[in-house]
């Protein structure tokens, strides 16, 4: 479960140089692109370490964002951070109302069904429009809509546990059998 208050949570990645005064390109995957530049420090990191840098200034910029970090005050040192994801610490995003989750808090979590059979586990989740999808990672790949009380049943961060209406595919099905004439 990804829900403790001092894990690092992925908002975006630097992606380029803008200028020649240490200012970056930003790919946010925050919903609007722009919240991204409500948290700082930004925690940037390119393998396992992270290191807190403030946000000074972000904008929007053409199609994209363009942010100044502390301590980045040139070109060359702009540069240094292409390709850096840009994470902060769990604690500083808002509260969630009763019912609501991250989808750094579902990741992780175990997926069961009505009948108590394993699925596997939140790998990560996905955008299709009509509704966001759980990844799912076990004997097989399942991608499960996340449509309340259709699908998904409960969640229990605590319990690092989800419940949904799901077959295992374990019955067998009449489209599999085929007869030749």
């Amino acid at each position: 479960m990804n829900s403790d208050p001092n894990h690092y949570v992925i908002l975006g990645q630097v992606v380029g140089v803008f200028g020649i005064k240490g200012w970056v390109k930003v790919r946010s995957d925050t919903d609007p692109p722009t919240n991204i530049l409500n948290y700082s420090p930004w925690y940037l990191t390119k393998n396992t370490e992270y290191h807190p840098l403030d946000l000074v200034a972000g904008q929007r910029h053409n199609k994209g964002l363009i942010a100044q970090l502390d301590k980045c005050e040139d070109r060359d040192a702009a540069a240094a951070l292409v390709g850096s994801k840009i994470a902060i610490l769990r604690s500083q995003l808002p509260a969630t109302a009763e019912g609501e989750y991250y989808w750094s808090d579902l990741i992780g979590l175990d997926v069961y069904t009505l009948q108590n059979a394993h699925l596997g586990r939140v790998a990560s989740l996905m955008q299709t429009g009509a509704n966001d999808v759980l990844v799912v990672q076990g004997e097989e790949e399942i991608l499960i809509p996340y449509v309340w009380n259709h699908y998904i049943y409960s969640v229990d961060l605590a319990a690092k546990r989800i419940e949904v209406d799901w077959e295992t595919g374990d019955e067998d099905s009449a489209s599999d059998e085929c007869e030749e004439i």
